[in-house]
């Protein structure tokens, strides 16, 4: 499978969650469209509203929902900040989010609470303890009359867990709150079907593990939601609907998008479901062997990202320094308490990676403990 990317031989790469990686043949497909437009720049601008349609027809059979429901941004990130800033806030009002809430996330949802007077509330996910019934309790009882949105997770960042979005969503609409759903790692991690789900807005990536270039990102967005939906950049669409707006905010380069049906096919080609529960199981096994090798724990997640306890009591940001020049890019997160590793699985990896990853992060820590 490493053939199919050039990725660096001598570095250990167990952390496709952060950014992906994007196969040759992905690459080869943006490079053509790239090509395409820049042989006639102005005749291929003409085309793109037609072309960014047909891309997101593809990934609408994908994600199980219409292609005229979704927009492609240039990230999840960029997809949660449309539909905050698009907010009518009072003071007094309320945004949702959980503890394990992405942190640029939590920052867009702190500023746009703050200019409008309006307060965060915050739903603890149960840690390590957790259930799926804890988290949905939890949010339903941090649900208040004031409460304008709740913005959730689907695959939490730092502690991995796979979190139960629909019916998290079931217990917010019953209470007559909308939903943003931060799905920045779930498609490709785990099969998701945005229909079932049912939130209000839900926004993706496709760069992750869906291995398509960086900058493909949707915002999925629920059709009586779109009308007071705008994106962050306001252009020449104003106005003309919710796909008017969000297909052109302004020249920039639409290869990344338009190369998501190619990396929806190379996903296939690698098995899809079968692909996504293969990952799913190396992670579990990985993380067991790490723990075992560092005489710890692990945490079951549910994803593709395993967790690993470190007996590591210092400053996370300095242990993974220490790993990176170690020549491995697991990050370490404090979740909970203590401080945790956490490692993807991807079609690249097998299980002597994670031997190798044990035997690092074992000699990193009695290093870094020494010193």
């Amino acid at each position: 499978m490493r053939s199919e990317w050039r990725l660096d031989p001598d570095f250990l790469t167990v952390n496709h969650g952060s950014f992906g990686a994007t196969p040759l043949c992905v690459r080869a497909a943006q490079d053509a469209w790239r090509e395409r437009m820049e042989a006639q720049p102005t005749r291929f601008m003409s085309q793109l509203p037609g072309l960014l349609r047909e891309a997101a027809d593809r990934l609408g059979d994908f994600l199980g929902a219409e292609g005229s429901d979704i927009a492609f941004t240039d990230n999840a990130t960029t997809g949660c900040n449309a539909v905050l800033r698009s907010l009518a806030l009072a003071p007094g009002d309320e945004i949702l989010v959980l503890s394990h809430v992405y942190g640029a996330v939590h920052n867009a949802v702190r500023y746009v609470a703050e200019r409008a007077g309006a307060s965060v509330t915050e739903a603890r996910v149960p840690f390590p303890d957790f259930t799926a019934a804890g988290v949905v309790a939890a949010v339903a009882d941090a649900l208040t009359p004031r409460t304008r949105l709740a913005v959730i997770d689907h695959i939490a960042s730092h502690s991995a867990l796979v979190l139960p979005a629909e019916h998290i969503v079931a217990a917010c609409h019953a209470a007559g709150v909308p939903v943003l759903v931060d799905g920045a790692h779930a498609p490709g991690q785990i099969g998701v079907n945005l229909t079932t789900i049912g939130a209000d807005y839900y926004a993706g990536n496709c760069h992750k593990w869906l291995c398509a270039p960086k900058g493909s990102a949707f915002l999925w967005v629920a059709p009586a939601r779109q009308g007071a939906l705008h994106p962050t950049v306001i252009s020449h669409g104003l106005g003309g609907g919710f796909l008017a707006e969000f297909d052109w905010t302004g020249t920039r380069d639409p290869s990344a998008a338009l190369a998501v049906p190619a990396a929806l096919d190379f996903h296939e080609r690698l098995g899809g479901a079968a692909l996504r529960a293969r990952n799913i199981a190396l992670a579990a096994e990985g993380a067991a062997l790490v723990a075992l090798r560092l005489n710890t724990d692990t945490m079951a997640t549910g994803g593709a990202m395993g967790l690993v306890r470190l007996p590591w009591d210092g400053a996370p940001l300095d242990l993974r320094a220490r790993l990176l020049a170690a020549g491995t890019d697991a990050p370490v997160h404090a979740v909970g308490g203590a401080n945790w590793l956490r490692l993807s699985a991807f079609a690249y990896n097998e299980l002597d990676d994670y031997m190798r990853l044990a035997d690092l992060v074992a000699r990193v820590i009695r290093e870094g403990s020494s010193q």
